[in-house]
Order: C-alpha cells, then sequence, then structure tokens
C-alpha cells in the first residue's frame, strides 16, 4: 500500500472574504496536486477566517452551503481531497458551529466534524459545541480522523480515535501566541502514545485581537515532525506511510497494555 501525500496549507487566508479564501486554497490545491498529494488540508475556520467578530452569522453556511460546492469543485477539478474549517449553520435553527469538512477527490463528502471543546470568549459567545467525538472515513487506504484546535489537547479525544482505529488525524487550528509548546511538543506526544499520524495545521500572524503562532506539523507515530512550518504562510508536503505506521504499532505496546478496567473512575 503506497503512502499518502498531504500537503498543509498554512494559512489565515482572507479574513472576512469568503471568495479571496476560496482564490487562496485554488492556488494552494494546484501547488499540492502538482507536489502528489491527495490530500490538503486547512486551518481552523478558513473558509471565512477566525477573527470576522459580528460578521460571523454572516458568513456562516449550511454544510451543503455555496463555499462547500465550490470547495467540492476545486477538489474534483485537482482531484485530490480536501479538509477545510468554517462556521456551520444547522439546516434548521439558529445554532452555529465550529466545523471542518472533509470532501474527496470525486468533489463528495467524506466526513464532518463539529468541534466538541470551544475555546475562549469567542468561540463560547458564537458556537454550540458538538456531541459527537469522532467521525471518520476511509481514503488512499488510510483511516482518517477529523478534531478541531482545542479538542487535540484533551488526551480522551485523541484516545477515542485511536481506539476507534484512525491513521491520519487531521486538526485544523488556529493556535495563538504564546501556545507554541502545543504544536512543538503536546502533538508529537498526541501521536506517539496513541500510534497514529497527526496532522495539525494552524493559521497564522495578527487577525483582530489574536496572534496565531504558526508551526503546522505533520507528526509520526514514532513521535517525530516529519515535516514542520515556521511563522509564515506555507505549504507543507509529507507521506503518511500506512507502512511506517504499521511498523511502529507492532513496536509499540502503548493501546495494547492498556488495562481498561483500571480506569472505568475516568469517566
Amino acid at each position: 500500500m503506497s503512502a499518502l501525500r498531504v500537503a498543509l496549507l498554512q494559512s489565515s487566508g482572507r479574513p472576512g472574504s469568503v471568495r479571496g479564501n476560496l482564490e487562496v486554497l485554488e492556488a494552494a490545491a494546484g501547488r499540492a496536486a502538482a507536489a502528489g498529494a491527495g490530500l490538503l488540508v486547512t486551518s481552523e475556520l478558513f473558509l471565512t477566517g477566525y477573527a470576522v467578530g459580528e460578521a460571523l452569522p454572516r458568513l456562516a453556511e449550511t454544510a451543503d452551503g455555496p463555499g462547500a460546492r465550490a470547495v467540492d469543485a476545486l477538489a474534483a477539478r485537482h482531484g485530490l481531497a480536501v479538509a477545510y474549517g468554517y462556521p456551520e449553520r444547522e439546516q434548521t435553527g439558529a445554532r452555529l458551529f465550529n466545523s471542518v469538512r472533509l470532501t474527496g477527490p470525486d468533489g463528495r463528502t467524506l466526513a464532518a466534524y463539529r468541534k466538541t471543546h470551544l475555546y475562549g470568549d469567542f468561540e463560547q459567545r458564537w458556537f454550540t459545541p458538538g456531541t459527537e467525538p469522532v467521525a471518520q472515513a476511509e481514503l488512499a487506504g488510510l483511516r482518517l480522523g477529523l478534531m478541531i484546535c482545542y479538542d487535540v489537547e484533551f488526551p480522551e479525544n485523541v484516545r477515542a480515535h485511536a481506539l476507534a482505529g484512525t491513521d491520519l488525524l487531521l486538526v485544523p487550528t488556529a493556535l495563538m501566541h504564546p501556545y507554541e509548546f502545543v504544536p512543538e511538543h503536546l502533538v508529537p506526544v498526541r501521536a506517539f502514545e496513541n500510534q497514529l499520524y497527526l496532522a495539525y495545521v494552524n493559521r497564522t500572524g495578527p487577525e483582530g485581537e489574536f496572534e496565531f503562532a504558526g508551526r503546522s506539523v505533520l507528526a509520526g507515530p514514532d513521535g517525530t515532525a516529519r515535516v514542520r512550518a515556521g511563522q509564515g504562510e506555507d505549504l507543507l508536503v509529507a507521506d503518511a506511510d500506512p507502512a511506517v505506521l504499521a511498523a511502529s504499532r507492532a513496536a509499540n505496546p502503548y493501546l495494547a497494555g492498556r488495562r481498561p478496567g483500571l480506569y472505568t473512575s475516568l469517566v
């Protein structure tokens, strides 16, 4: 089984402009496809921007809205899957969710996820937390999982994915200064202790009241960074190799050595 080449788009795009962000995504998809990538992952709330304030309800779309249709067409045009963050308006009602959607290389929805752990006053004001901790899809022989930013900092979340068989966990992110220790240290540890690949894709630079930290990373099951960005805009490309994953899982006893009967007090 061949490796899946993954492209990580570290960018804040054009905050407040869905059209502008789709143009950024189009250019990145072309570069990713030219580099042989089968999957492109964006940052959190990429479709609209993160620090859009009172414009958020106006910019939010349903899961099958015009932004989704544009991304579907883009994915099919370039022949690669795309995981992108966006503010989702539910089909009936007024609730908003901080969401990520994965569309396949044929332009069809593969999986969708709503952020379960909301961070800070901004997110808690506007969004309703999701209730499903694991969303998965199959792509190129790997089981992909979805999560968003703060979710990955809760070990139970990532362990739930490991137990559900996730091979590559996609985490669109809007991580701010001074929390660079998350991509630099915590994310590789999460990948190692759960024996999976973890693609953590951040925003970058100043945006409204926030300063995003960059440092996007694809961490492997051995706890090393297969590729890592600096603080500026970037498009990273690296492989998630099933053979490496299988060998690492065979050598690492973490999951096999668990004793769930001892942990019931945790829940």
